[in-house]
């Protein structure tokens, strides 16, 4: 294998001949690129052989699912990726469109231990991607990451005889049942299936249907193009036009999902969001009633009211903040044999009894719907209603330089560790507890917070907090203490203020 190549340039003859792949695509916890500008097919062609070399240095099974996602040029890019890990002497199961948990669940039907699912997500037009695993249900984080980027620009690829590719028919009919078998609602619930255009319109609906629900179509059309906003559940247009349409419609709620099926949105019979955390509380009541002393794993960008709910506390249950990241939620939920993990994005990982670890937005789909049939006498606004309050702020994400941020955030983090060590406090409420798993999340004794962490894939760091007091106490602080005390490490650029 030649080394990749960073500097080439399309409509010459060298990028028709040697492998373009800038490293910036390999990411915490996978790898993405603009196509044809920061890497071509032949440079994905060597992250395939790349990628063959490292799962043969893991000493794994080379046994592989790949699966593309509905755009334009994801068919090409899967055809590159698996002529690269054929070469590695890997056995390749094409499962054809899918969705990423599609691919995730093959890993299991299939017996293969490995996959690479060619996606961007919800990225705009022009991104391609590539989510990769060799251990179900787990993906790769930082440290595999690192070791195939390695791999990949130093050219280190081996070629090893044995590969092929097997075409495996009507695996979404498989998919379809492993994510219905089970669930049947006993009222009729009127939902509304938001999928922007997105590949997630080729499976949601049926899905829902199976379960019992009463769907209406919304956006489900596959288009490439995204021709009215990109199929992200975190968007603003698309929440917009997922609240329009319940109050048109009179559902009792809209799902939302994101461009590879991963992540599920929510809009309530009244129009209002629920962010996933809430939701993730919600559920977390439900299921913890269900399953006592249950754990749960929730992102330290999630809600304080996971520590304090008495809902929780009277059922046993127990609940871990962790890093925020799919890749990191979904191995710590592993790790802990936790019932199910939450993170704010709008990833839900469910375990046994209900999942089989990984992120699908489809099964987080159905924990709703169930958690709604089992409480008939209560919309999707009440179940919300119920939750303590709390004033959580939008995330905001200062400007930062790559290559200060960490070094930035480290002094952050030792401030807040020596105030809470010695007793400190904010706004007059006493430090109780700084959880620094990623960045650090500082906690208050009326159960308020504040967050400062690393941005993991943009020159940002991230802050959101918390008041459990008011709206203007929520203000105050971000205003009287993250604000000032970033600006005393020379981040001032906000994105936004509230």
């Amino acid at each position: 294998m030649t080394t990749p190549r960073a500097d080439l340039k399309p409509n010459t003859p060298e990028y028709e001949t040697q492998a373009l792949v800038k490293a910036t695509g390999f990411r915490e916890y996978d790898a993405r690129w603009v196509l044809e500008k920061e890497i071509n097919l032949l440079g994905i062609q060597a992250l395939g052989l790349g990628l063959a070399t490292y799962i043969h240095d893991l000493g794994k099974t080379p046994r592989i699912v790949v699966g593309h996602d509905f755009r334009s040029y994801s068919l090409s890019v899967k055809q590159a990726l698996t002529l690269g890990l054929i070469q590695g002497g890997c056995e390749v199961l094409d499962i054809g469109l899918a969705l990423s948990p599609m691919a995730y669940f093959a890993q299991f039907a299939l017996d293969a231990p490995c996959v690479a699912m060619v996606t961007a997500s919800h990225n705009e037009n022009g991104w391609t991607g590539v989510k990769m695993g060799a251990q179900a249900p787990l993906t790769f984080g930082p440290e595999e990451m690192g070791a195939l980027k390695d791999i990949v620009l130093g050219g280190k690829g081996v070629e090893r005889p044995g590969g092929s590719v097997t075409r495996v028919e009507n695996f979404r009919e498989r998919y379809l049942e492993e994510v219905t078998g089970g669930v049947k609602l006993t009222r009729p619930l009127r939902v509304i299936a938001a999928c922007g255009n997105g590949t997630a319109g080729a499976f949601a609906p049926e899905a829902l249907r199976r379960m019992g629900a009463e769907v209406i179509e919304m956006d489900c059309d596959l288009d490439w193009t995204f021709p009215r906003y990109n199929p992200n559940p975190e968007d603003h247009d698309m929440l917009k036009e997922m609240a329009k349409a319940v109050r048109e419609k009179g559902a009792d709620l809209c799902l939302g999902f994101d461009g590879d099926g991963d992540r599920c949105g929510v809009v309530d019979e009244t129009g209002e969001e629920i962010f996933a955390d809430k939701i993730g509380l919600m559920l977390a009541r439900d299921l913890s009633a269900l399953h006592k002393d249950a754990t749960f794993v929730v992102d330290v960008k999630s809600t304080g009211l996971y520590a304090t709910d008495e809902v929780l506390k009277a059922n046993g249950a127990q609940t871990v903040y962790w890093k925020t990241g799919h890749s990191y939620i979904k191995r710590k939920t592993a790790e802990l044999g936790a019932l199910a993990g939450f993170e704010k994005s709008g990833h839900f990982f469910f375990n046994a009894p209900i999942g089989r670890g990984y992120d699908d937005g489809l099964v987080a789909a159905a924990a709703i719907l169930q958690m709604l049939d089992r409480n008939p006498e209560k919309s999707l606004s009440r179940l919300k209603a119920a939750l303590p309050t709390a004033y959580t702020s939008l995330t905001m994400s200062p400007h930062c330089p790559d290559e200060e941020k960490y070094e930035v955030l480290a002094r952050i983090v030792a401030e807040y560790e020596k105030m809470g060590a010695e007793g400190g406090s904010i706004l007059g409420r006493k430090i109780t507890e700084v959880i620094t798993v990623n960045g650090a999340r500082v906690h208050l004794e009326d159960g308020s917070w504040v967050l400062v962490r690393a941005s993991s894939n943009k020159p940002e760091l991230v802050t959101v907090v918390e008041s459990m007091a008011s709206e203007d106490d929520m203000r105050a602080l971000f205003r009287e203490e993250v604000k000032p005390r970033l600006a005393r490490h020379g981040v001032t650029d906000f994105n936004q203020e509230i």
